[in-house]
């Protein structure tokens, strides 16, 4: 795969930039053929926390964006949902870190009326709607998923693939950049940063 960080330009990255990040598989561990449908079953992605609380220092909005299927399938319900985001955030914060809004989208594909689902764009039209400021073109989609890379991508975003697998050719040009976790992006951030300090 063609190593595309350069065309993130970290050194321009500022509080200029929006981060729209992805939940399940980047902040928190995705369940295997099932959902988070409790607080009990919500797991740090290990590293998770601390690169929150960087990137919080280096962009100006920080965007959740999710698919909760879930909801829609009627295996959890929205308030449970409501709990699980705010016992998130409360963590978040306590670790010093930011995120400024949560997007979800509980529809199923057939009921998406809202055209919320990703790779749909709908919740990062509602971001920009709440937040005129946000500038897609100096946006950044992190996710584990093709879905956020081609909503990234719809709107005009930079986007980061968090994935130990690389992708098929024909998704290449989906992704900037790769990465494990959204740690090691906040690292390659910081290193980036310093280096052109």
């Amino acid at each position: 795969m063609k190593d595309h960080r350069e065309s993130l330009q970290p050194g321009h990255i500022d509080h200029s930039w929006t981060l729209f990040i992805d939940r399940d598989g980047v902040i928190n561990q995705k369940r295997d053929d099932d959902y988070v449908k409790t607080w009990e079953e919500f797991i740090f992605i290990p590293g998770s926390l601390e690169g929150l609380k960087y990137l919080a220092t280096r962009l100006g909005r920080m965007i959740i964006v999710t698919n909760q299927r879930g909801v829609g399938r009627k295996i959890m319900t929205e308030a449970t949902l409501f709990y699980i985001h705010e016992q998130m955030m409360s963590r978040i914060t306590e670790a010093e870190g930011r995120i400024d809004k949560i997007y979800y989208c509980p529809h199923l594909e057939e009921d998406d009326h809202e055209q919320c689902r990703k790779p749909k764009p709908g919740m990062g039209l509602k971001a920009k709607a709440d937040f005129p400021e946000i500038d897609f073109r100096r946006s950044v989609m992190i996710g584990d998923a093709l879905s956020d890379m081609k909503f990234g991508r719809k709107l005009g975003m930079k986007t980061v693939w968090v994935s130990d697998q690389p992708p098929r050719k024909e998704d290449q040009d989906l992704i900037d950049m790769q990465v494990n976790s959204i740690y090691e992006f906040a690292q390659w951030l910081g290193n980036k940063v310093k280096s052109q300090a």
